[in-house]
């Protein structure tokens, strides 16, 4: 009745194992006439290993065990998910960095910092309005393709925008808590009821749609200083990448005639606005 399996996931050090003699059990069953379907699953994948800090397998014996409980006491258990969501792709082997760990909690406080803004009447102008859109659609689809790393970084880029807002309307805010909430649901669901009032589990509200149209990216032209002074500017999709952006912008003639000889010390990008590179 159940079979096949819609989705069969494993660790990638289990490729070998249970991940291939599932398979391979169940064509045996199919050719005895036990089982009713030719393979066990519509979809297989594998994840990747959490390494140690040192880029090694977890073990005592290396002294590089992280105990998760320790960091879920001390970041809570949103924080905790959320960074291995965001650590890297998915199925691929990435090491562990406590310094990660607390920059997603610095996203989570940013989120949290929302709430200060949000204004019920404020009204959603077409900018923002596509913004929703274009958000939703690009959430919806990393988590489709299991590029959770890249959905976190939309919802951090989306986070970033409304805290440049002197008011955030209630849909922009719901918007944020509905895609947040399968990464941080207990952030998500406090938010939530403390702004709109309702006490509930926010899994159980219905994902946002987006339209297609709505959701096309927009070009904005973005100013390339050198140490606070205008160099250059370059013309980007609305809500590209940083390091997309960084590639492009040291791409530019002017920019590479300006760092000629000299190291760039720091970065600091605005998305959708500036891009200011400290050289010295």
């Amino acid at each position: 009745y159940w079979m096949p399996v819609d989705w069969y996931n494993g660790g990638m050090e289990h490729t070998t194992l249970h991940l291939l003699y599932s398979r391979f059990w169940h064509k045996f069953l199919y050719d005895e006439g036990l089982v009713s379907t030719p393979e066990p699953y519509l979809k297989r994948t594998s994840h990747g290993m959490i390494l140690g800090s040192d880029g090694e397998k977890m073990s005592k014996s290396r002294g590089n065990v992280v105990n998760p409980d320790d960091i879920v006491n001390k970041f809570g258990a949103d924080t905790f998910r959320v960074y291995e969501m965001f650590m890297g792709a998915f199925d691929l082997a990435a090491p562990w960095s406590t310094e990660g760990v607390i920059g997603v909690s610095r996203f989570l406080n940013r989120v949290w910092a929302v709430m200060n803004k949000v204004d019920s009447s404020a009204p959603v102008t077409q900018t923002q309005l596509r913004l929703i859109h274009r958000t939703i659609m690009h959430v919806s689809e990393r988590i489709e393709t299991m590029k959770f790393n890249t959905a976190v970084s939309e919802l951090m880029s989306f986070t970033s925008e409304l805290l440049s807002y002197e008011k955030v309307p209630l849909r922009m805010f719901q918007t944020l808590c509905v895609l947040l909430s399968p990464f941080a649901p207990h952030i998500a669901c406090e938010m939530w009821e403390r702004v709109v009032g309702e006490d509930r589990f926010l899994l159980d509200e219905p994902w946002p749609s987006f339209d297609p149209e709505l959701a096309k990216s927009q070009t904005v032209t973005l100013a390339v200083q050198i140490n606070g002074k205008l160099s250059d500017t370059i013309t980007m999709d609305w809500g590209t990448a940083e390091e997309d952006v960084l590639r492009a912008v040291y791409e530019l003639p002017k920019v590479k005639r300006a760092l000629d000889g000299k190291s760039v010390r720091k970065v600091i990008h605005i998305p959708n606005k500036i891009v200011n590179l400290v050289v010295k």
